[in-house]
């Protein structure tokens, strides 16, 4: 019953499409601009840094808000947390939310591309990973300029910094979330590889 009211709260809490709806109040369907995609990037080429921002911020709070509600029931019950069955139904609460935001039921299951709510995943489950991502984001972002490459090598290792940093079933689950945002980012990987893929700060709006 606690995997079943986890994974159904965080896909729940994951598949709320912020930047649709961030950009919805201001009259842009962002469907409609650039790839289409509901993430923050693709909000960010609307010229509003703001609703960018806020869709980022929003899409890492949902994904830290699934882990930390099925965190918070778990502490309910003395000891709890110190069961491996009981980890794993939090690990599954974060694993929910990022297959909601990349599944949406309420888009036909066709949502983002996982980066900010991998992100919010990682810090509630630990903050030092989670931070680890995203100083290797930063790098990459900066040294190579390419967003998708940034997200694809940060979690590339994060499975990596979860089992030094914490445990073999944190790293498991991590792995599935790097798994998922790969999927996601198929046709970065294949502009990456053919070197026709948009830089960050870029004017181009092929899809992404």
């Amino acid at each position: 019953m606690n995997y079943i009211v986890a994974v159904v709260i965080g896909y729940l809490l994951g598949s709320i499409p912020f930047g649709l709806l961030l950009t919805r109040a201001v009259g842009i369907d962002i469907r409609a601009v650039g790839s289409g995609n509901i993430g923050a990037t693709n909000v960010l080429r609307t010229g509003n840094r703001w609703l960018a921002a806020a869709t980022l911020i929003l899409d890492a709070a949902k994904g830290a808000a699934a882990v930390l509600i099925a965190r918070w029931f778990l502490l309910s019950v003395p000891g709890a947390e110190t069961i491996l069955s009981d980890k794993l139904v939090v690990f599954a609460a974060g694993i929910a939310a990022m297959v909601g935001h990349v599944f949406p039921v309420w888009l036909k299951f066709n949502g983002g591309k996982g980066v900010a709510t991998y992100i919010g995943v990682l810090l509630a489950l630990n903050w030092i990973v989670g931070l680890v991502f995203c100083a290797c984001w930063l790098l990459i972002a900066f040294a190579r300029k390419y967003s998708s490459l940034a997200a694809l090598t940060a979690a590339a290792t994060a499975p990596l910094f979860a089992y030094g940093l914490d445990s073999l079933e944190m790293a498991a689950a991590v792995s599935i979330m790097t798994l998922l945002l790969y999927y996601r980012h198929w046709g970065n990987i294949r502009r990456l590889w053919n070197g026709t893929e948009p830089k960050i700060g870029s004017e181009k709006t092929k899809a992404s």
